[in-house]
């Protein structure tokens, strides 16, 4: 009986100076918990809470983890926004001031009679062209503010995109034989089906088109739909100048422009533009160019069997 009850004392004994251990781990880590969330909270979002998974306290420690790893990239995703829009504004001031002041100039010198005849009609002309410009470059920032602001909703619904793609082509033809570019443009009488948003696949057509002819200083564009596999793929290729590595890795970055062997024209959000529309229609967009050669723009869309 006394030995009984020895044993009793002793594994009460055990079991509070485990229990005491316990609690003492415990309030460690809560201890350097608190510290590395004061370090969080003055700034460091690179601390994490360290803790081994038979920790007591390690699932807390993974979910703090896990909040503070959430709540940093959606900082920096802020802060990339916050620069993207600084730049945007400079841009927007540079781009669009310049050339608003030439379309002034131009436009006064017409009002004031400084300018008659022949001459008159050339600086009309000049100023309609200015003014189109400009709202080209407008309408191109009013599709990325709509896009990046969650209004810009899409309607994907089954068409048949070789019929769709002809349809765009067709307003292009006069423009490339203006700009005396050759064309040439296999597109397969067999239906492809998929789902788009019309809408959206044409401003993509269009922008990529619009590169080629502005950007390229190329003779010759072609363009092809085919099946890949189970996908629909549309080439959209040049002879132009092409493009290093280096930019062929940030092409659909926005506000990237190229080196200057290419045109200066344009706000750099086009083809950022064009890759996030892809992008929520399930699509994918490649590059691939060689410097004096030329370009190709590959677009696959799953095709609805």
């Amino acid at each position: 009986m006394v030995w009984f009850s020895v044993a009793s004392l002793g594994i009460a004994i055990v079991s509070l100076l485990v229990s005491y251990l316990s609690i003492r781990r415990v309030k460690k880590k809560i201890k350097e918990t608190l510290d590395v969330l004061a370090e969080i909270r003055q700034g460091n979002g690179n601390r994490r809470i360290l803790a081994a998974t038979s920790e007591l306290t390690a699932p807390i420690a993974y979910e703090i983890n896990d909040i503070v790893s959430s709540y940093e990239k959606e900082l920096a995703s802020l802060r990339k926004a916050e620069e993207t829009n600084k730049q945007l504004m400079t841009s927007l001031s540079h781009d669009v001031r310049t050339p608003l002041t030439t379309l002034i100039g131009y436009l006064d010198a017409v009002h004031k009679g400084i300018v008659t005849g022949r001459e008159k009609d050339e600086y009309t002309e000049i100023a309609r062209h200015k003014a189109y410009d400009l709202k080209e470059y407008i309408d191109v920032l009013f599709d990325w503010f709509k896009l990046n602001s969650g209004e810009f909703v899409l309607k994907n619904d089954v068409v048949e995109a070789a019929e769709l793609t002809r349809d765009i082509l067709i307003d292009w033809i006069p423009v490339l034989e203006d700009k005396r570019i050759s064309y040439n443009m296999d597109i397969p009488e067999r239906p492809f089906p998929v789902r788009l948003d019309a809408d959206a696949y044409g401003r993509i057509l269009n922008n990529l088109v619009q590169n080629v002819v502005t950007h390229s200083q190329t003779t010759e564009i072609c363009i092809s739909v085919s099946r890949q596999n189970q996908d629909m793929e549309l080439l959209v290729s040049d002879n132009g100048i092409g493009m290093d590595k280096k930019d062929q890795q940030h092409i659909f970055e926005r506000l990237y422009k190229c080196d200057k062997g290419r045109s200066e024209k344009g706000s750099g959000l086009g083809l950022a533009i064009t890759h996030q529309l892809v992008e929520k229609m399930n699509g994918t967009i490649t590059v691939t160019s060689t410097p004096g050669k030329g370009t190709t723009f590959g677009l696959r869309f799953p095709l609805v069997e």
